[in-house]
């Protein structure tokens, strides 16, 4: 972002390349193949333009809490992983400077097959500013995560994400690394999704 007038200000406007407007849903757990094992589910989302992975929310009075991941249906090559505790994703209510760590525990099924590996997270809300999009102008809180996977003494990945969150609108753009980026302003994204109208 840049500063204007003692403002800090992330323009997400411009077009990118292989851009595509996708319709996010904040799915109901009522029914789904998955809901049994989540029982505290609030909603189910896709994670990623790249996988069709859902994630498994719960909403509560201090937190927005990722349950674990699933496929959207059930099968022979099916994802159902639980996190042990869940990761605290959002903290509420969220004020710059507020930092927050998860450790958790990632087991069950991805593709059909039984893994288990562990997540550390650290969130930190380093900055407010103005986010651009093509929905238009949303004041943010900026939430700066890096996400360590390990299994064994084995690091599988590293990956770093901003998310802008916007008071009623919730999370309006999010900005996802390359894998094992090291710096902390990195300039190479794997994903940037914003809100569009």
């Amino acid at each position: 972002g840049a500063l204007s007038g003692g403002v800090r200000r992330w323009d997400l406007t411009a077009a990118l390349p292989g851009e595509s407007d996708e319709r996010v849903e904040l799915l109901s757990p009522e029914g789904a193949w998955w809901a049994g094992d989540f029982p505290l589910a609030s909603y189910a989302a896709r994670l990623s333009a790249s996988s069709d992975n859902l994630g498994v929310f719960q909403i509560t009075d201090s937190a927005l809490l990722l349950l674990g991941v699933v496929s959207p249906a059930a099968g022979l090559s099916q994802t159902k992983l639980e996190n042990d505790p869940p990761i605290e994703v959002l903290r509420f209510p969220l004020r710059q400077g507020d930092t927050w760590t998860t450790e958790t525990t990632v087991s069950g099924q991805a593709l059909g097959v039984i893994t288990a590996y562990s997540e550390s997270y650290t969130f930190v809300a380093d900055t407010t500013g103005v986010v651009a999009t093509p929905y238009g102008e949303i004041d943010v809180i900026r939430v700066r995560s890096e996400l360590t996977r390990t299994q064994g003494f084995a690091t599988l990945d590293t990956r770093r994400t901003f998310a802008f969150v916007g008071e009623c609108f919730g999370t309006v753009a999010t900005i996802t690394s390359q894998s094992f980026e090291s710096d902390s302003e990195f300039t190479d994204a794997s994903e940037v999704r914003r809100l569009a109208p």
